[in-house]
């Protein structure tokens, strides 16, 4: 059971989560984070550096949205479920079993957030971003995540020589896409979203109309000083199913059943 491993009791304030997107001029954030993926940015500027180059790189190709659940903190319970869930050596189960209820259970009450944000109906194709390390076999968040989502999967695999730590739009090849797909892409963790940004370029590019990047865990660093301002304002809290990163203010949460296709 989940509350047997002491990382993933769900008593426990496991979450850093980024908070409502909308922020009026007249209201500004304590801490400016990028306008895309939430991560700290230099002050003056709308975007980190990595999205800033994603753009540049990207061809107008890259997702039309990307919507974090919450913070992986480095030395954090998420950060250590996100990397105990998909060990090679001795994967997690009560890692995996956490991961998958916070994910459905953002999906059940968030979904219609996230394809409002990123201006689209509900996805009918799923994909999941691949390891950069070319892992055999069935990505595991794939393997958790498809039985319950009931979408049509869209394959990515990476051709042979492309790992890098930039963006790549030949990274990744994609499975054909039918024109006009609307795809919700799964990522597990966001360090510079490279590879995440990469696969969204190679589901374009087989035909997809629409891709929504949703990320279990924005990761930072806390040993990183440009992160530091930002860590110090979050507070880690449970779950919460009545506000996201993309909540528009003042609309309830979805009801049960609503939010996912």
């Amino acid at each position: 059971m989940i509350r047997d491993d002491p990382w993933l009791r769900p008593a426990s304030p496991v979450l850093y989560p980024p908070g409502p997107w909308a922020e009026s001029p007249a209201e500004p954030a304590a801490v400016p984070t990028c306008v895309v993926c939430r991560g700290p940015v230099r002050p003056g500027y709308t975007r980190c550096y990595q999205c800033e180059r994603h753009d540049f790189l990207g061809q107008g190709l890259l997702a039309d949205a990307v919507v974090p659940i919450s913070y992986a903190i480095r030395g954090t319970a998420l950060a250590g479920a996100l990397w105990r869930y998909k060990s090679w050596s001795a994967p997690s189960a009560p890692a995996r079993a956490w991961l998958l209820a916070l994910l459905l259970a953002f999906m059940n009450d968030h979904g219609s957030c996230v394809w409002r944000h990123a201006a689209m109906t509900p996805a009918d194709r799923l994909a999941v971003v691949p390891t950069g390390c070319g892992r055999p076999g069935p990505h595991p968040l794939l393997r958790l995540a498809s039985p319950h989502l009931r979408l049509a999967l869209s394959p990515l695999t990476i051709r042979p020589g492309r790992q890098g730590r930039d963006l790549d739009v030949y990274r990744f090849r994609a499975g054909r896409v039918a024109a006009g797909s609307r795809v919700l892409l799964l990522d597990d963790t966001w360090v510079s979203g490279a590879s995440a940004q990469s696969a969204a370029v190679a589901l374009k590019l087989a035909g997809a109309r629409r891709v929504v990047i949703v990320v279990l865990g924005r990761h930072l660093n806390s040993a990183d000083p440009r992160a530091g301002p930002l860590i110090a304002r979050l507070t880690p809290v449970p779950y919460d199913p009545s506000t996201c990163a993309v909540h528009p203010p003042g609309i309830p949460a979805a009801s049960p059943g609503k939010a996912a296709s």
